[in-house]
């Protein structure tokens, strides 16, 4: 069990981002929750989850180190997943404290519709959101290419000066 039990009612969400994708349920969930799929779309992190209520999230750098770790707050599998979702920067968790990712995944007609919400337990900067504000939609979108035409997106992001200097002035040490 983690030290800091998370309080859903304590979360506000910060960035809320929906997606349709031409595919199913099944598949979208398959591509949110296996190393072999994340690879392709998520600049190559290999994503971990063990599908269960308290089991462990991790996304692997291509280098094989935990660069994000978490756990499983809701698994409903191929509905919903929340997980925290802490970078492995010291003192990041500290200050920021624990994020909330959540997807959902909903049918809709011939598509899927993925809404997928990151939260807050207090307050936050937008000079730090600007981060997942510019990663989520380059993530998602390379998802939705991989599950419709085969292939995923390479979007090279720049990084995120903006999250990065104000994270900086938090004493938050980045690589």
């Amino acid at each position: 069990m983690s030290p800091h039990p998370i309080h859903f009612d304590n979360f506000k969400p910060a960035i809320v981002y929906t997606i349709y994708i031409a595919s199913t349920p099944e598949k979208v969930w398959q591509a949110l929750t296996t190393a072999e799929f994340s690879k392709k779309y998520f600049s190559g992190f290999a994503v971990e989850v063990e599908l269960k209520v308290g089991g462990a999230f991790a996304a692997r750098a291509p280098d094989g180190s935990v660069h994000i770790s978490g756990e499983v707050i809701a698994c409903d599998p191929p509905r919903r997943l929340a997980i925290t979702w802490n970078v492995n920067w010291p003192a990041l968790v500290e200050k920021l404290g624990p994020t909330l990712v959540t997807y959902e995944i909903e049918p809709a007609a011939e598509a899927v519709r993925l809404t997928l919400t990151q939260a807050h337990d207090r307050p936050i900067d937008d000079d730090i959101l600007s981060g997942g504000r510019q990663g989520w939609p380059a993530i998602l979108s390379s998802l939705k290419s991989l599950l419709e035409t085969g292939q995923a997106l390479v979007i090279k992001l720049e990084p995120p000066q903006r999250m990065l200097e104000a994270l900086k002035k938090l004493g938050i040490g980045t690589p």
